[in-house]
């Protein structure tokens, strides 16, 4: 494909596809904080689906990036068997695992001792995430094929296997709304189960033809070896663990913080009204996987698009934090009572940076896995983690700041610092593409 033929409008065509998806799924969280707020006992079942999805997301985390892994990697029958077969038994591990973490005695000394949290929470979020056992594993699935699908140019059915989750996930919602007499944070993890072994099914029946034709593809260049994907994926596994164990810390922090209670509740709340505008940057990254090119030939383009798109999802959050859209959404839309909603306000306001900051994360990781120099990646997250903990023990055990406002302090300062990190890896990258 000629330089010029990539034009702005072509990356939007590709993109929006798969924004789309991510819309979809940030539509998620609202629409169950939505109904979990309208349940009995909202306080404490929002506060226990925050910290079951928390978990579930901490368990996943090792095999979330398998979607890039695929995108950039499976080229023919063997490629595609062998990393197959590499998401399988890493899903059976992850599985193993949370049986472990199910344990009452494990589970009772992480969630009452360590975290802090009441035992009525407790058993709560205990409940909801029995439910979630298979999670991880159908999420390394889906996210497999959507690899493939991305890879083969064909973002458009991920978007329609989200619609099949977010269907899926919404109607068993509703149902169990209705006409079970289930808790709020029940509610919320069998419609989040539901929706995700939906979608692995859509996915990989959506991705038969394309799988028929790696199989038929014989490799051209030298073939993978277990040990090259395992020296490939291991650093973005890491990335992805530290990543997703964010949520997890946060919680704990919070669990001994002032206000702690007020700040558990408000927090997905939060998460989900930024998820919504953070989620056009994740999707970036698959974009620019599959766009940059052998030699990034396609740099310029694709970072005149990331410039514009950071610009205007770190707009549209600021529009709702700061004018009465704060008090729409979070009263009006997600059902928290005026208190909640006033509590939630300041966090919102400090954290309305933070899309553009996860725009610019995705084009610089998106540029490093093209070139196959993923280990920085590791580090940047190491770098975000660690500041984000440091942060975190001085404002809450030091300072005494609210929960929910020193999560957001440190959230910001911990991406801003990963950002800065990467800049001289992905430097190095362009210079050494210049010289070549």
């Amino acid at each position: 494909m000629p330089k010029e033929t990539l034009t702005l409008k072509r990356i939007f065509h590709f993109w929006i596809p798969l924004a789309a998806t991510w819309f979809m799924m940030a539509v998620e969280g609202p629409f169950l904080a939505a109904i979990i707020a309208r349940l009995t006992d909202p306080k404490y079942n929002l506060a226990a689906y925050g910290v079951a999805y928390s978990f579930a997301i901490l368990m996943e985390s090792p095999i979330v990036m398998i979607m890039s892994a695929s995108n950039a990697l499976v080229k023919d029958k063997d490629s595609f068997l062998k990393l197959r077969n590499f998401t399988y038994v890493l899903n059976g591990a992850i599985t193993v695992v949370m049986i472990i973490f199910l344990l009452p005695l494990v589970f009772n000394f992480i969630t009452i001792h360590l975290i802090g949290l009441p035992e009525d929470v407790s058993r709560l979020t205990h409940y909801a995430c029995i439910v979630l056992l298979p999670w991880p594993a159908a999420i390394g699935y889906r996210r497999f094929y959507q690899g493939i699908l991305v890879s083969s140019h064909l973002p458009k059915r991920v978007a329609y296997g989200t619609v099949v989750r977010l269907s899926s996930m919404a109607i068993t919602a509703l149902i169990c709304y209705c006409f079970f007499n289930l808790t709020g944070a029940m509610v919320g993890a069998i419609a989040l189960l539901l929706g995700v072994v939906s979608e692995a099914v859509a996915s990989k029946l959506m991705a038969r033809k394309s799988v028929n034709r790696l199989l038929l593809k014989k490799s051209k260049e030298k073939s993978l070896s277990y040990r090259f994907i395992s020296d490939f994926y291991f650093p973005l596994a890491m990335t992805s663990i530290l990543s997703l164990s964010i949520q997890p810390m946060v919680t704990f922090f919070i669990g001994h913080s002032r206000m702690a209670l007020e700040s558990l509740a408000v927090l997905p709340v939060i998460n989900s009204l930024v998820f919504v505008f953070r989620c056009t940057g994740f999707s970036f990254q698959e974009v620019a996987i599959a766009l940059f090119g052998e030699n990034n030939e396609f740099y310029k383009p694709l970072r005149n698009f990331a410039v514009i798109l950071g610009v205007i999802v770190t707009a549209g959050l600021s529009f709702v934090a700061f004018t009465p859209m704060s008090f729409l959404w979070f009263h009006k839309v997600s059902g928290l009572s005026l208190e909640l909603t006033r509590f939630a306000n300041l966090p919102t306001k400090i954290v309305s940076i933070m899309p553009g900051l996860v725009v610019l994360l995705s084009f610089q990781r998106a540029l490093l896995v093209n070139n196959r120099k993923t280990k920085p990646i590791t580090v940047a997250t190491v770098i975000e983690v660690v500041a984000i903990i440091t942060i975190l023990m001085f404002t809450i055990d030091f300072f005494g700041i609210v929960g929910a406002v020193a999560a957001a302090m440190a959230l910001v300062i911990g991406r801003l610092l990963a950002n800065s990190y990467l800049l001289i890896p992905v430097f190095k990258v362009l210079k050494k593409g210049r010289q070549g």
